[in-house]
Order: structure tokens, then sequence, then C-alpha cells
């Protein structure tokens, strides 16, 4: 079993929590022959495996993961929820989607329904390279929508891989209380960084 450490998460949602922080450390060690930085970076065990389910496609580590945020959310946590949504991805053109694929293994193990209810419906750049949090948070603006609303009425589990600055969490916690009408949405990350950039 993986050695969390969780975090808890506020923001907009009825409660939340990152399973541990992603990088403990990183140290730069040079840079590539494109003039790079490169850096020596220690991850937490989570975060090493969502480094390598994400950068990797390595789909071996994906029971583990799965296994381990659902023991936290049924051993730890201990909430009622009636389904589980993805945050949509950042690029769609991925042949591995980690979010969707953690997020389908969460709700086997919890024997949950599955819901990709809320969709992207404007591009927005990749809010990595975005430090201004209220920058991210106008980039976000009218982003998601509502694909149905099966969801009215129900305490779910809202999933991400990664808590920056919780922005696109917000965002689409706006869009599921307001136009998906859910009761209670409880945030889960699989890891946080260290800064809220």
């Amino acid at each position: 079993m993986i050695d969390l450490h969780p975090i808890k998460l506020s923001g907009d949602w009825h409660e939340g929590f990152a399973l541990d922080i992603h990088t403990i450390s990183s140290t730069l060690i040079g840079y590539d022959q494109y003039g790079h930085e490169v850096f020596d970076s220690q991850r937490s065990p989570i975060g090493e495996l969502l480094y390598r389910l994400k950068y990797r496609r390595d789909r071996t580590v994906l029971d583990e993961i799965t296994e381990a945020a659902a023991n936290f959310i049924t051993n730890e946590w201990k909430i009622r929820i009636e389904a589980v949504v993805p945050v949509p991805p950042s690029k769609s053109n991925r042949s591995l989607q980690p979010v969707i694929e953690v997020a389908k293994g969460i709700s086997t193990r919890l024997q949950m329904p599955y819901s990709e209810a809320i969709v992207k419906v404007t591009d927005t750049p990749e809010l990595k390279n975005v430090f201004d949090y209220k920058r991210r948070q106008e980039l976000l603006r009218e982003a998601f929508g509502i694909k149905n609303l099966e969801l009215i009425g129900k305490d779910i589990l809202l999933f991400d891989d990664l808590f920056r600055s919780g922005a696109t969490l917000n965002a689409i916690t706006r869009v599921l209380y307001d136009s998906g009408m859910v009761n209670r949405i409880y945030a889960l990350t699989l890891t946080k960084t260290r800064s809220k950039s």
C-alpha cells in the first residue's frame, strides 16, 4: 500500500483533499541540448506513480493508483458519493487520458456510476503556463458546461490528477452547482504542487 499524506483543499466544493504533495524536491542539474532546464526531482510515492502514468504512459501503475484513491475515500475520508466525475482533460489529443482512466478505476472499485456530465465548451491554453490566478479564472470563465442533468440532487466526487491553484476545480464546481444542480461536491486530486502557481 502506498504511503499517503493527505492535504485538505479549500475551494467552492463541500470538502476536498489531495492524496499527497506531488514533488518533494527539485534540483536544477543542467540544461539539455535545446537549452531547456533539466531537474532532478524527488516525488512522493503517489506523485511518482502519476508521473509514470501521465508522462511515461505506464498503464501498469493504474491499479496501484486507483486502489490508493479508493482506499482513502472508503477508509479515511468515509464520504457518501453517488457518482465519480472527472475533470475534462486539458489535452484532448492524448492517447492515454490519466484523469479519465483513474476516475473510471475509482468508480469501478467503489461500485459507483462514472459520469462525464461536465464538458469543455471552449478551448483554453494549458494553465500550467499561466501563473496569475485571476488570469486563470478569466480563461476558465464559461469554459465548461453540462452535457446532461443526470447528477441533479446527487453527492459527487469531482476528480482531477493534479491540484495547482484550484482555478479549474473551482470553475467546474460552480458549473456543477449552478447548471448541474448537484447536491454536494467532494473534490479529490492525486497530488498537489508545493506552490500555488
